[in-house]
């Protein structure tokens, strides 16, 4: 059974969604990251075939929507990120699944997607265990997940600059450099800037991210575009 791998950020105003700000407040940023995670971990929860696990970096105490982030949790493994830099903590994630959960796949996504289905996710996962590697190339040239038939091959991962145009690209050549075949899953735009948010907002309108970016009200973007 596939291990699908939620890495995430505490919701911490100051500490997630930096480069929503503005038009957001750092507090309204937080609460979109926190609607974000909460309606990635349902698609997850929805998911069948799958064990859910938890890679979390800071503390829901210190973050927006704790409560409801914990309960939303019951039934998964929590495990804390180490490591740091991203690609650091990405490897550590891999590597303590891998030990938690030895012989089995990994699929990993972030909470920058809060518009993935259970369907697309159950798709994935069921590539195992005959791919080796998948990728989803996010829109902006990252990536928005990453499976591994061999989750310590992850550890390529120290070696790629993150959150660059390259990523994506660069993840690929790290495992084909160690000998992985990697399949594509489909390409999903990830929210990094204001822009993306109203675009993944208008994707899934009726969920806790849509309306959490509604709750900043309109924005007029660069152009004339709200």
């Amino acid at each position: 059974m596939t291990v699908l791998l939620v890495v995430a950020k505490a919701p911490v105003p100051g500490a997630v969604k930096t480069r929503l700000c503005p038009p957001a407040t750092p507090g309204q940023a937080a609460r979109v990251a926190a609607a974000a995670l909460r309606d990635t971990l349902d698609a997850v929860a929805a998911t069948h075939g799958v064990t859910p696990v938890l890679a979390l970096h800071g503390r829901f105490a210190d973050g927006e929507d704790a409560a409801a982030l914990r309960a939303a949790l019951a039934g998964w493994t929590v495990l804390p990120q180490r490591g740091a830099g991203l690609g650091d903590r990405l490897a550590a994630a891999y590597a303590d699944v891998a030990a938690a959960y030895p012989g089995r796949p990994v699929l990993q996504i972030g909470m920058d997607t809060p518009q993935v289905s259970p369907a697309l996710l159950g798709a994935a996962a069921r590539r195992f265990p005959g791919a080796e590697a998948l990728l989803g190339p996010a829109a902006d040239g990252g990536w928005w997940a990453l499976g591994l038939r061999e989750p310590r091959h992850a550890a390529v991962l120290r070696d790629v600059p993150m959150s660059t145009p390259e990523t994506g690209r660069r993840t690929v050549a790290a495992l084909v450099g160690r000998g992985l075949r990697v399949e594509p899953l489909p390409v999903v735009r990830d929210v990094d800037e204001w822009a993306d948010a109203l675009a993944v907002a208008a994707v899934v309108p009726d969920s806790r991210f849509a309306r959490q970016v509604a709750a900043v009200g309109p924005v007029l973007l660069p152009g004339g575009r709200r």
